[in-house]
Order: C-alpha cells, then sequence, then structure tokens
C-alpha cells in the first residue's frame, strides 16, 4: 500500500501543478459555475475518454490522461463549491485556491487509503475500461441527485460520488502507467 501512497501523491503533484498554472493563467474563473455545470463538464470529459478506447480513429491528438487528470481537477473544483458554494464572481487567489485543493486532495486520499485497505487494492485488477464506467456511472448519479435537488432516500451525498471519481480517474492513471512501464 506504500507503493499506491507514493504513486498516488506523484498523480496528484501533476495534477495540482495543472491547476495552479490555470489559476495563474485564468484565476478562478471556474468559481462561477453552478454544480451542473461542473458535473457536465467532468461527463463530457468521461464520455471523451469512453469514445477514446472504444474507437480505432482518433481526430484529435490528445489522450486519455489529460482527460482523467481533468476529471480531477474539475471533481476537486465540485467539492470546493459544495463547500463554499457558488461565487457571482472569481473570489480565490492562488494561494487560497491551493489550500482547498490541497485540503479536498487529502480527505479524498484518506478515503482511497481506508476503501484500499478494505478492498485489498482490487483496482489493480481492474481494467482502464472499467474504471471509465465506474465514472460515469458516478456522474449519473450526480445528475440524478442535482436533478432531484439533492434529496435522497439512501445514497451517499455529491461529494463521496466526486471523490470515488478522483480515486478511479487516479487508478486509471496509475495502471495506464504501468502498463507502458
Amino acid at each position: 500500500m506504500n507503493t499506491t501512497s507514493a504513486a498516488y501523491d506523484s498523480v496528484i503533484v501533476k495534477c495540482r501543478a495543472l491547476f495552479t498554472n490555470k489559476m495563474k493563467d485564468y484565476g478562478c474563473a471556474w468559481r462561477i459555475l453552478r454544480m451542473p455545470s461542473l458535473t457536465d463538464q467532468i461527463f463530457i470529459k468521461a464520455q471523451r475518454i469512453r469514445s477514446l478506447q472504444e474507437n480505432d480513429i482518433r481526430r484529435v491528438d490528445e489522450g486519455e490522461a489529460g482527460e482523467f487528470i481533468g476529471i480531477i481537477n474539475y471533481s476537486i473544483m465540485a467539492l470546493i463549491q459544495l463547500e463554499l458554494g457558488v461565487a457571482e464572481q472569481p473570489d480565490l487567489d492562488l494561494e487560497t485556491a491551493t489550500t482547498w485543493y490541497d485540503r479536498k486532495i487529502k480527505a479524498t486520499k484518506e478515503l482511497m487509503e481506508n476503501k484500499n485497505h478494505d478492498y485489498g487494492e482490487a483496482w489493480r485488477d481492474m481494467r482502464v475500461s472499467s474504471l471509465t464506467d465506474l465514472i460515469i456511472q458516478k456522474l449519473l448519479r450526480v445528475k440524478q441527485i442535482e436533478d432531484n435537488k439533492g434529496k435522497t432516500l439512501v445514497s451517499e451525498g455529491i461529494d463521496a460520488n466526486y471523490q470515488d471519481m478522483i480515486n478511479y480517474a487516479i487508478f486509471a492513471l496509475l495502471l495506464m502507467n504501468e502498463h507502458h512501464n
């Protein structure tokens, strides 16, 4: 599990660097996005990954890895939005935004470590395509919860679904990296 923890951290370093650089370029314009908009953005990325996995021909020379990173970063943004609410104008500086990013990924990694312990790293025997399908399933659940105005009878909250999507995307990146080495 120490190997998984270190590999997880190396993926997050890349994701966080991209988040930070985009914050420098654009500021936190994402703060104005409502939750369904963030969910739809993640859904588009997951659907593109699935399409890349199913189609032999690619018309845009961008692979799955960048889309998984996008899922991770948009899901972290969603977790921040859930806690802070939607802003009318960009309202976070780089330091504050990265502090929130770090807080959300720390909680998400703790969840991964707990589940990974209980499941015995079962994700290592999965296919990347299955992880993609699980992300899409989580997105469909989130969309339904959003359509229900957040009301659920027995389901876990939206935040847990976003955390699972982050962890599935990281697992996919780790598996892709292992298969290329």
